[in-house]
C-alpha cells in the first residue's frame, strides 16, 4: 500500500527591497508595488522581504507600511483612534510582551468568525451581526482585563468591575431595519467600546 503523500509547506517568496526603494519580486522576476503585496496578502501568499544590501529581514516594516496606506484611502479605516493611542502606550510598558500574542489570538478568533459575521449580516443587514460583534468585543475586553489583573491584581480589579459595569450598560440593537437608527446604535456602541479601551 502506497505511503499517503503528505503536503510540502510552500517557501513564501521572497521580495527584495532596494536602496531606491523598489521592491523586487524574485518568484516572478518583476518590480512590484505596496499594492501588489497587499493584493498578495487578501490572497494567501505568504512572502518575506529583505534589504538587498543588508539581507535584513523587513517584512514587519513593509507591512506595517501597507496598513498605512491601507488606513489614508478613503473610507478604508479599521484601526480606530482610541486602539491606536492604546497600542501606542503599550510601547515600553510592562504589559507589552503579553500585547502581541492577544492581538494574535484575537485576529484569529475574528477570521474564525468572520464568515458567522457575513451569514449574519446578509441575513438581517447587519442588526444581528452587530449584537454578536458586540458580545465578542465585550469578551474579548473581559479576557484582556483579566490577562493584566494576573499580573496586577489590586490595580486592575477596580478597573475589570468597571468595565463590564460599562459592558452591560451596551445596548442591544432593535431590530427595526431603519437605517439610521441602527447608524445611532453602532456609534453608541462604538462610544462605550472607546470608553473601556481607554479611548480618546
Amino acid at each position: 500500500m502506497p505511503e499517503p503523500m503528505t503536503k510540502t509547506p510552500v517557501e513564501p517568496i521572497t521580495i527584495k527591497k532596494y536602496a531606491n526603494r523598489r521592491l523586487y519580486n524574485t518568484g516572478t522576476s518583476t518590480y512590484v508595488t505596496l499594492e501588489d503585496l497587499a493584493a498578495m496578502v487578501k490572497t494567501g501568499e505568504d512572502f518575506v522581504v529583505y534589504d538587498a544590501k543588508t539581507s535584513e529581514d523587513i517584512t514587519r516594516s513593509v507591512l506595517t507600511q501597507i496598513i498605512f496606506e491601507q488606513e489614508n484611502k478613503e473610507g478604508q479605516n479599521l484601526l480606530p483612534i482610541a486602539f491606536l493611542r492604546q497600542l501606542i502606550r503599550f510601547y515600553g510598558d510592562s504589559m507589552q510582551m503579553l500585547v502581541p500574542r492577544y492581538l494574535e489570538v484575537s485576529i484569529d478568533s475574528l477570521t474564525r468568525e468572520q464568515e458567522k459575521f457575513r451569514h449574519q449580516m446578509a441575513q438581517a443587514f447587519g442588526v444581528g451581526a452587530f449584537g454578536s460583534l458586540e458580545d465578542h468585543v465585550r469578551r474579548n475586553m473581559e479576557m484582556f482585563e483579566r490577562t493584566f489583573a494576573m499580573f496586577a491584581p489590586f490595580a486592575r480589579r477596580e478597573a475589570q468591575g468597571a468595565a463590564e459595569a460599562e459592558a452591560a450598560k451596551l445596548p442591544m440593537p432593535a431590530k427595526t431595519g431603519d437605517i439610521d437608527d441602527l447608524k445611532r446604535q453602532l456609534d453608541e456602541v462604538q462610544k462605550k467600546v472607546d470608553k473601556l479601551t481607554g479611548g480618546g
